[in-house]
């Protein structure tokens, strides 16, 4: 919002609403009045002199006249913000003379006293280095500031805030000077924190009589504590520590609006040292709050003093990200001591400050390029990780637990090889029989398998099953980990290990023949089920991709996809994911690459792996093809995603050469089909549908990714079938074209160059529409009505009868999807800029 210039401020107290600042008005207008008898020109300097003599009068007799220094006053603060900062300077002993007494007046209206706050405020705002040299003892800005550290603690809310404002508005603008802060800082900080330590004792000694008389007090003193932190960016450095301990101390006193407080001044600390100026303080403090460090069981005081420090290593590690790691092992080493205490709030604390330090502390560039130096830090935090596990650390294993994850998730690949006895041990956990806390084990052991990868996991934990030696448990529990956590790994160690796994518990099945299934029989089948139920998980942006995904893995899927019916849902799901991940990276831009983020996949590595991948595409879409067109509709759903995903990365010819051999085999279909296919392809979803209807959906599938000049022989197989009323299920395909071409930008180049086509393929079909087929023709044509030029607006009422109709169908889809297009039709042609409707162009059906 623009800024008012004085005229403008003046003119508005001339014209007021409220019967109370007429009395300012008139003063205003005496004012002008004599500015105009003394050939004055009404400047800023003009009024701030006629002002003070006023002010001067209104405090004649050693008494003030609150009706003449009210408005006098209210004026004056009106005008200081413009008036010469020399004449401010010139003038401050006078005008604080002249204000002094107005401050001192007993039971002075709100209205004066903020006025003359927001006097003082311009005027110590005016003030130089040199001014600032005074003591509070003489009259100079130090004795300002000591007025309105006064008034800060005030009772009255808007006396209070005022003065509070000022401060914070004086403090944030230093006159030029080589210090950090502001020349005051040190005064203000000093005065709020004697108040703060002078009300604490008073709150303390009322405690013990179970009194909260001075409670209302105490928060106002942590206010003005606040404000001062606000604006001093952090707290003046030589007040920092006692403020640091007397804090503390308030936090625990159990009162939770005082210790909310104390936490939201530690923030404002904080937050004020992220600034290049202020972060210079930050090392010192930190230490201070470290040398702070409270007993070890004292569960009023650890929990705070933790949250604490966790903020401020959050702090720190953007200001300073290396020093901050450096430091990461001794703060680790001392926080971690905290999980040795039998009270359970002080381990949650404890392992939430570890939690912070692990999500917080730890570079990007330690992950991606780690020094050897950064190696042993590492190693370090790892060791005393590790040393969390033993029975002198039992009672906090579930909170261990919990950072422990966090570890993986924030060391991701570097966890390897440092975790990998933290991963045993917790396996050990786990299996023990009396350990009851097994899905936080899980857990913990998911996050080893997604940052260091299923191999190196299962050599420390092995599955046991293939050749299972004595005395060693089978691991067959691991596998739903597996399939939860598995991503970014290398896919060649399920095709080393899981293949040969999966293909040995399969003979077993295979062994027992056609007889009744045992229990045994039964458990070699799940555990085939749960291998290739992780294989999504390995597809997940592999490592090696260009190198395992070969001719021989590719045929061994195709393979399952035909033969293994209860495996084809992983099979697909592995497919897409395969190549969707590759997909999300390589479209990222380059600005934006960020190889953690990432999982050191580079866009140009997903460009290549897309490109290996097309060369499988051909094939794939044959095979997913002939598994579509033999599986029942309720089951087909992945497969058509599997095909749509390999059709996103197919080679224009390929794709040429598969949607001709499609487009051919359909019209066959169209011309051989016999009535008693038809009526078989109309019957419930437990029946296969007619021929026909499958190579439509790959039809209406493929569309979206053709090139234009395809869309004329498209376009051809939509109007044949759009007009066979006898095929309700074709029918109902045939319109889903258009809707599916709006999702692509060719697809919507080929709806506005084909609009007038497309319409009167929708008027020549009107009266050709199945009941089936209704909703379908309805969002076609919603999808078709944005791609309308202005010129055919005509469209519009000629379907509108059918629309209207369509809103008492049967179908609640159909009704809902015609009330819907109705409200588009009335946008559309909101949106033609009031071009007339040519209604010589309705066909006289409509």
């Amino acid at each position: 919002m623009a800024t008012l210039s004085l005229a403008e401020k003046l003119d508005k107290i001339k014209s007021p609403g409220l019967q109370s600042q007429k009395r300012t008005v008139v003063v205003l207008q005496a004012v002008e009045s004599t500015l105009k008898e003394q050939n004055e020109a009404p400047t800023p300097t003009g009024y701030f002199a006629a002002l003070l003599a006023l002010l001067q009068q209104a405090n004649a007799n050693d008494t003030v006249n609150p009706e003449l220094a009210t408005p006098a006053v209210y004026l004056l603060d009106v005008i200081t913000p413009y008036a010469p900062q020399p004449l401010l300077r010139a003038k401050f002993t006078q005008i604080l003379t002249l204000l002094a007494p107005v401050l001192l007046l007993q039971d002075a209206e709100p209205l004066l006293l903020r006025s003359s706050i927001g006097c003082l405020e311009s005027l110590l705002l005016a003030q130089d280095a040199a001014s600032w040299e005074l003591s509070v003892s003489q009259i100079g800005p130090r004795r300002a500031v000591a007025g309105l550290l006064n008034m800060s603690l005030d009772h009255r809310p808007k006396v209070r805030r005022r003065s509070q404002d000022a401060l914070k508005k004086v403090l944030r603008n230093p006159p030029p000077s080589p210090s950090l802060d502001h020349p005051a800082a040190d005064m203000c900080a000093q005065t709020a924190l004697k108040n703060l330590e002078d009300l604490a004792t008073k709150v303390a000694q009322a405690r013990k009589k179970k009194s909260d008389a001075h409670d209302p007090a105490m928060i106002h003193a942590l206010q003005l504590v606040k404000t001062v932190a606000a604006a001093s960016g952090g707290w003046p450095t030589k007040k920092i520590e006692s403020l640091c301990e007397l804090l503390l101390g308030i936090a625990k006193s159990g009162n939770e609006y005082m210790t909310m407080a104390a936490f939201e001044i530690f923030e404002m600390i904080f937050e004020g040292m992220t600034d290049e100026v202020s972060s210079a303080k930050l090392p010192r403090l930190m230490e201070i709050i470290s040398e702070l460090r409270p007993a070890a069981n004292d569960t009023q005081l650890v929990p705070p003093w933790l949250a604490i420090l966790s903020r401020g290593y959050d702090v720190s590690a953007q200001v300073e990200p290396d020093e901050t790691f450096q430091n990461l092992p001794q703060m680790f080493d001392m926080v971690a001591q905290f999980l040795e205490t039998p009270s359970e709030n002080i381990r949650i604390s404890a392992s939430e400050c570890l939690v912070s330090f692990m999500a917080n502390c730890v570079p990007r560039q330690v992950i991606l390029e780690p020094s050897i130096y950064d190696e042993k830090i590492l190693e370090k935090v790892a060791k005393t990780a590790e040393s969390l596990l033993t029975v002198q650390f039992q009672a906090a294993w579930l909170q261990t637990f919990n950072v422990l994850g966090a570890m993986f998730d924030s060391l991701r690949w570097r966890s390897f090889p440092i975790m990998m006895n933290v991963t045993k041990t917790i396996g050990e956990i786990r299996e023990n029989g009396s350990f009851r806390n097994k899905k936080d084990a899980d857990e913990v052991i998911g996050k080893a398998i997604r940052a260091m990868g299923p191999e190196a996991v299962l050599s420390v934990l092995p599955l046991n099953l293939a050749r299972p030696a004595k005395g060693q448990p089978g691991r067959a529990w691991m596998f739903p980990i597996l399939r939860d956590y598995t991503s970014n790994t290398n896919l060649a160690h399920f095709k080393s290990e899981m293949v040969p796994l999966s293909e040995l518990m399969f003979q077993k099945v295979l062994d027992h023949g056609q007889a009744e299934k045992t229990m045994e029989v039964k458990i070699y089948e799940t555990v085939v089920q749960q291998i290739w139920s992780t294989l999504p998980g390995y597809c997940d942006l592999p490592l090696d991709l260009t190198e395992a995904f070969d001719q021989g893995f590719a045929e061994i899927l195709a393979n399952l996809l035909y033969k293994q019916v209860e495996l084809r849902l992983d099979v697909c799901r592995a497919l897409k994911t395969l190549i969707e991940s590759s997909q999300a990276i390589a479209e990222i831009q380059d600005e934006e690459e960020d190889l953690v983020l990432q999982s050191r996949v580079s866009r140009a590595t997903a460009k290549k792996n897309l490109e290996y991948l097309s060369q499988f595409a051909g094939n794939m879409l044959a095979v997913l093809f002939n598994v579509y067109t033999q599986t029942l509709p309720q089951s087909r759903g992945p497969i058509l995603q599997t095909i749509n995903t390999f059709l996103s990365i197919t080679p224009n010819g390929e794709l040429m050469e598969t949607f001709d051999r499609v487009s051919k085999m359909l019209a066959a279909e169209l011309q051989a089909e016999k009535p008693a296919e038809k009526e078989k392809g109309q019957k419930s979803k437990d029946h296969m549908p007619s021929t026909a209807q499958t190579l439509m959906d790959l039809v209406i599938t493929m569309s979206v990714y053709l090139p234009r000049d395809s869309f004329a022989a498209l376009f051809e197989i939509a109007a044949v079938i759009i007009n066979k009323e006898d095929e309700p299920q074709l029918q109902k395909k045939a319109y889903k074209l258009i809707p599916r071409l709006a999702d692509s930008e060719i697809g919507k180049a080929a709806l506005q160059e084909r609009s007038a086509e497309l319409q009167n393929l929708i008027f020549s079909s009107t009266e050709k529409v199945s009941a089936p087929a209704r909703r379908e023709r309805l969002a076609a044509v919603t999808a078709l009505l944005p791609f309308i030029p202005d010129t055919s607006l005509h469209f519009i009422p000629a379907v509108l009868s059918e629309v209207v109709i369509c809103c008492k169908e049967n179908n609640e889809r159909a009704r809902e999807t015609a009330y819907e297009l109705l409200v588009q039709m009335g946008h559309r042609m909101a949106g033609a800029n009031s071009v007339p409707i040519d209604n010589s162009k309705v066909p006289p059906h409509a």
